[in-house]
Formats: C-alpha cells, structure tokens, sequence
C-alpha cells in the first residue's frame, strides 16, 4: 500500500510540474501572424503569367508516350520568359526540362524544382478547370494552380528578373520541370541521370512539398510554412482471391469477394503497421506546442513525460498525423466479375501504400504479404521505391530555407514535417543530400482541400512573395 501511494504522489508531482509548464508556455508570433496578399500591379502580371501557364492543358497519366503537349508547354514558357531561354543552357528529357544558368565563380551548384505535369479534371467545376481564370478577389483558377504551375512560374520569373537586372550568380543555378511527377515516370529519373554523368553535386534541392498554411493540424492555431525533409516510399500492391466461381443463385461460401472484403477489413480494424514517434515528429509538434489549444498544449508541451504515449494518441488525433508515424496502406481499386449474376473465379483490389523509415517497403510489403495469406489471397508488387533519404533539420540548409521564409513572411512560424504523398526530389538525393520539400506559397484551408480534385486555384496576391523567395534563396547561396 506504502509503495501505491508513493507512486500515485510521484504521479501527481509531475502532472503538477507539467500543468505548470503548460500555464507558463507563451505563444510565439506564428499564433497572431497573418499572411498579407498583394494587391499591386505586380500581383496582377504574375497572375496573368500563371493563367497563360494554366490554359495550357498538361494532364499525364502512367506510361503516356506522346509528349507533344508538354512541347507545346515548352514553347509558352519560351515566350513567357525569354531571358531565361537566351541566357540558360535548356535540356530535354522525354518532355521534362532543365535549365542550367551557369555560375560566375566558385559557389555550390544549387537546383530548383516544380512539374508542369497535372492530375485530370473531371466533374463540375465554379471555373473551368483549364480556363485560368483571375475572380474579383485575385484567385487564378485553374488544374496545376496548386500543384505545382505557381511555384514553377515564381521561379522562372525569379531568374528572368535576377538576369534582366544584370545579376550573376557564382555558382550553378539549375532549374528543373517534370512532365510526369505524377504518375512517377522518366522525366525526373532522366534528368538525374544527366546530372550524374555530369558530375553536378548540388548543395541545396528546393522541390514542391509543403507550403504556409494557417491551423496545419487540429488544435494548432497560427500560421506556419509547413517544410518537407522526411518522404515516405511508395509502392502498389495487387491482392488476389480466387476461387470456383458459379452461378450467384446458388451462392459459395468463402468467394474471392467475400474473402477481400474480410481482408481489408481486418486491415483496417487491426493496423498491421508499427507507429514510431520520430524526432521530426517530435520537433513539429514542439514547435507547434505553445499554440495549441490548452489540452494538446499541455501533452505536447511536455513531452519529457508524455512522449511514450505519443505513438498510441497521435493517431487518434487525426488520419494525416496517423499517417507521419507508420507506414500506410489505402485500398484505391477492385475488380470482381464482369456480370452481376456471376461469382468470379477471381477477384482482386490494389492497395497503394507509403512505406515509413522504420519499416521499409521490403519489410512493409513482407508484413502484409503474410497478412493476405490468412484469407488466402496473393500479394503481387506493381510498383515500389524506398524511402528517401531524410533531411537533417539541423543543418545549414534547412536553418537557411527558415531565415528566408523569416524575411519574406516575417512572423509566421516555420516547422519541419514529414511528407505523406510523394516528389519528383526522391530521385534527386543521388546529387543531394539536402533535398527540401517547400513552395513559399500561402494557401488557405479550400486551396488546400483542392489539390487533385475540384476547384483548384491560388491566390495571385501571394505569387510576389513566392518570387522574392526563390529570388532571396538565390542570392544567399551564391556567397
């Protein structure tokens, strides 16, 4: 009983020191900060210039081989920014493009990124999704607004203004597009291997990723610039079931449908992925601490205590949490038989799954290959790729990414994350081991919920900011 009770007043003691802590934490700038869009004469030719890049459908789809639209793409960008085509050596890679504007001196290489590929565009649309239309209150409409044609033109527009102002820099600056990100095809893989043969060893690689968002999780108020440095792997499985098939009036037990459906359901009731609150976690959510809302405040603001809980109440809190600490698994397809009064000899359905650190796609796939085999269903890999490479958060290039979002949007908070859907940079950590996953672009809560699907569209009053990011990173790298 003596023991008990020590216990539970050691208990107490903390839970007291904690809720101290807690009262005491001040909310840093990010929790007031605003982003303030521009409404100058600047914000409307970006605008313009976006919309011109919009109109012009890029839609891919897997192992799509006629690239004359993305060559038509081309030919736009060549009379959007002539400085850029006079002055840079320009590459092409079964449609995707690179740009190398050739340093002065002595300064690392450092390279760009943002595809010109888009998703489809299908259903009822306020704007039509190819039309790039400019509404009264600047947004410019349009599929690839978002992801990634704004930051692509916020780049280019940078290096045609540095060039007409006579600037030079000292080292390499490479800008690279790919036609076919989406669908994780050549373009990008090419690319690199150019690079390589090259000998380039880059410094810094800035590619699409997160960008600045207010409330980025449930119970965090403020604005942050949300900066990849961890992405997950990739990879499709196809899950088969077989059986005898038969009429369906004198229905089996057991058929392939039936068997699947038990399948993913258990997956889904019985995770089979392990979680792992990882320092990149741990970090985000430190950062995020002093402007939670007073309960997530007080378990993330002391993670000294709670941190073993974390891998059990994270995922609770939210499915995009959830999915920064495991490996994850989506069932997106299925096909059974072709007649409604037909049971299938064989059925199957796809996952698509997004391997984590510490279990890796050869492990994740093992753990649910033997998983499948309970309701005897075949696992068969379509596709996989490993994790990428983690970025260091700590270092250099990572603190200069956060000085000069500081200098752009001063106030707003900065956080490292992990990346739940997949970039072109996976390739590039084979010339970089500094690959950051950012576009300085603000996009509020429906621009976010866009992306791939209905009504995308970007404010053009934040495109200015995007440019003098891209302009500012430049500059200080040329040193």
């Amino acid at each position: 009983m003596n023991i008990l009770l020590g216990l539970l007043g050691i208990i107490c003691i903390l839970l007291v020191i904690a809720l101290i802590r807690t009262l005491l934490m001040k909310p840093t700038s990010a929790k007031e900060a605003k982003v303030y869009l521009d409404t100058s004469e600047r914000a409307e030719k970006y605008g313009k210039l976006l919309s011109k890049m919009v109109q012009k459908e890029t839609i891919s789809c897997r192992n799509q081989e006629d690239r004359t639209k993305f060559y038509e793409f081309h030919e736009l960008l060549e009379e959007l920014f002539p400085n850029v085509h006079h002055q840079c050596e320009k590459h092409v890679f079964h449609g995707s493009l690179l740009f190398k504007w050739q340093g002065q001196g002595n300064a690392e290489p450092i390279l760009m990124m943002s595809h010109h590929d888009v998703v489809e565009a299908t259903g009822t649309w306020t704007h039509e999704p190819f039309s790039g239309h400019i509404d009264e209150t600047g947004r410019v409409w349009g599929r690839g607004t978002v992801d990634t044609k704004a930051s692509l033109m916020c780049m280019l527009s940078a290096v045609e203004e540095l060039i007409e102002s006579g600037y030079k820099p000292s080292g390499d600056v490479y800008i690279a597009s790919g036609c076919t990100e989406e669908w994780s095809g050549d373009g990008a893989p090419a690319t690199v291997d150019y690079l390589v043969k090259q000998g380039v060893k880059c410094r810094l690689v800035l590619d699409e990723g997160g960008m600045i968002i207010e409330k980025p999780v449930g119970g965090v108020n403020g604005t942050y610039a949300m900066v990849g440095v961890v992405e997950k792997g990739y990879g499709d499985v196809k899950f088969t079931a077989k059986g005898k098939g038969g009429h369906s009036s004198a229905p089996t037990k057991n058929t392939p449908l039936v068997r699947l459906g038990q399948f993913m359901a258990y997956c889904e009731k019985h995770y089979p992925f392990k979680s792992e609150y990882t320092s990149t976690v741990a970090e985000m959510f430190s950062r995020f601490a002093p402007n939670m809302d007073f309960g997530m405040r007080f378990l993330f603001g002391n993670m000294w205590l709670f941190k073993p809980l974390m891998p059990v109440v994270l995922p609770a809190v939210s499915s995009a949490a959830a999915a920064m600490l495991r490996t994850t698994l989506a069932f997106t397809m299925a096909e059974g038989s072709q007649g409604a009064n037909v049971l299938p000899h064989e059925a199957y359905v796809v996952g698509n799954m997004r391997f984590i650190h510490h279990q890796d796609n050869k492990e994740s796939i093992r753990i649910i290959t033997e998983v499948a085999k309970k309701f005897d269903i075949d696992a068969e890999v379509l596709y996989q790729d490993a994790p990428c490479p983690i970025v260091d958060y700590k270092q250099p290039e990572f603190k200069l990414v956060e000085e000069t979002i500081g200098e752009i949007y001063p106030g707003i908070g900065v956080s490292p994350y992990v990346m739940t859907g997949g970039t072109d940079a996976k390739y590039y950590s084979r010339i970089c081991d500094n690959c950051i996953r950012f576009a300085p672009l603000y996009i509020d809560g429906q621009q976010y919920g866009s992306i791939h699907t209905l009504n995308e569209n970007i404010y053009q009053g934040t495109l200015p900011m995007g440019v003098d990011f891209y302009k500012t990173m430049i500059q200080k790298t040329q040193k």
